[in-house]
């Protein structure tokens, strides 16, 4: 009996091993959600099997109307509903803590990562990767945006300590055994790609093709790239700090440098240059103090959210097709 029920054990665990989790952050596409989960269905293997975890972040239009009825007629879908918006990186954490299967996928809701596409992240992962990022052979934004975000996502990549890869990316599949490094992180800024540094430096990208947007416009602006970007820096890199740091130690040389000049002109030439210099130099180091102190104030903010212990989510409502 208790040999029955071993085999029974490590059967069912073997299952969820393989099974594929699609998490998906879900925000103003009721009209290309039944698309999107076609699409899925008919480019996924039914053998190991997979499921798809919709969560809507607090979408203004009917999303989660429809995603409750596709979950209600399919039974790999399940969908979870936040209290309000928080955040595309919020929605994957929650998605991501609910997630079953072995492997972890994360893609975006409008269809720009195509479905079809999976199976070169998996087969990159089964590489040896813990993480592998799906880089888009072809960038399909704007210039400006493309520019900015290639150039961003390389930078956070390297503030991120990801030594092998240049960029980020939304579509991106992991092993679940990482998010048990971050399995106790509660906080309202979150970022998915700094959480996973936490538990592997084992990354890997694979080139794949990206589609134009279906409809809609993107919800990511140039001050909330921005916004991003300085979320990286000042909650989960150290690295501002530094520069502040530095920045000081150089000026404080330049200081020493100005004061040698002034006394040596002073006594070569009997006066010491006027206020205009002098100003020049007040605001100089003015400046830097500043900066330095702005630095200081964004770690402040971020230490003084954590200490007000803010969820980084809320769940609302599950739908599923058990509750059919």
């Amino acid at each position: 009996m208790y040999t029955y029920f071993i085999k029974v054990y490590n059967c069912s665990q073997q299952i969820m091993n393989d099974l594929i989790s699609i998490v998906i952050p879900v925000y103003n596409s009721e009209h290309i959600l039944p698309k999107l989960i076609e699409r899925l269905k008919a480019s996924l293997p039914e053998n190991p099997g997979f499921e798809v975890l919709l969560v809507n972040d607090g979408s203004s239009d009917n999303s989660w109307q429809v995603i409750e009825e596709i979950a209600l007629q399919n039974s790999c879908v399940r969908g979870f509903n936040l209290m309000r918006n928080y955040g595309q990186h919020n929605a994957l954490l929650c998605g991501i803590r609910n997630a079953s299967g072995g492997i972890i996928v994360t893609m975006d809701d409008d269809l720009q990562h195509p479905p079809e596409e999976i199976h070169k992240l998996i087969e990159e992962l089964h590489k040896g990767y813990d993480v592998v990022y799906g880089i888009p052979h072809q960038l399909v934004h704007s210039p400006w945006r493309n520019f900015f975000s290639v150039s961003t996502k390389a930078a956070l990549a390297k503030f991120l300590g990801i030594k092998r890869i240049r960029h980020i990316s939304a579509f991106r599949a992991f092993k679940t055994k990482i998010r048990n490094a971050f399995e106790n992180y509660n906080s309202p800024n979150v970022i998915i790609d700094a959480l996973l540094t936490w538990g592997t430096d084992n990354f890997g990208t694979v080139e794949v093709n990206e589609e134009p947007r279906r409809e809609g416009r993107s919800n990511y602006s140039f001050f909330s790239l921005v916004k991003i970007a300085l979320l990286i820096l000042t909650g989960f890199s150290t690295i501002p700090l530094r520069f502040a740091s530095v920045l000081g130690f150089f000026f404080t040389l330049f200081g020493i440098g100005v004061l040698v000049y002034v006394l040596i002109r002073s006594l070569a030439e009997g006066s010491i240059p006027g206020f205009p210099f002098l100003a020049s130099i007040i605001s100089i180091f003015s400046g830097v103090q500043l900066f330095s102190l702005g630095i200081f104030g964004e770690y402040l903010a971020r230490i003084f959210d954590r200490s007000m212990n803010h969820p980084a989510y809320v769940i609302g409502e599950i739908a599923s097709w058990e509750q059919k």
